[in-house]
């Protein structure tokens, strides 16, 4: 397991953005049913940039595209951020755990090259 004592950059996001709701009186708003929605959504416009791309064109973003993309991914990470934070959930700690949890259910010996559920094998 990864050592979870030192500082993260989830802190500093998490802080910025306790202070960007509260100067704009929107922490009223931001209930863990609103968060999650608002995340869904963003999850919604990142893949409108995919919707019809071949493999190959999804890996070979055009300059503009990545650009835009990068924005939705960062709207993701705040959201969550934001979200695990009204709900009290330490993020960092969370997927560190939640990787330790994945390394167990697919041993990389037993799965590698595969796609398949660890339920399937």
């Amino acid at each position: 397991m990864t050592d979870m004592s030192e500082p993260s950059d989830l802190i500093m996001l998490r802080d910025k953005l306790r202070a960007f709701a509260a100067e704009r009186d929107w922490e009223q708003f931001h209930s863990p049913k609103n968060l999650s929605m608002a995340l869904m959504v963003e999850v919604a416009e990142l893949m409108e940039h995919f919707q019809w791309l071949t493999e190959s064109q999804s890996a070979a973003l055009p300059p503009k595209t990545q650009q835009e993309v990068g924005e939705e991914l960062a709207d993701c990470l705040l959201y969550l951020v934001r979200l695990s934070d009204r709900l009290g959930v330490d993020l960092r700690t969370a997927a560190l755990e939640k990787l330790d949890k994945n390394a167990a259910k697919y041993p990389a010996e037993q799965v590698r090259g595969s796609s398949k559920k660890y339920t399937e094998y």
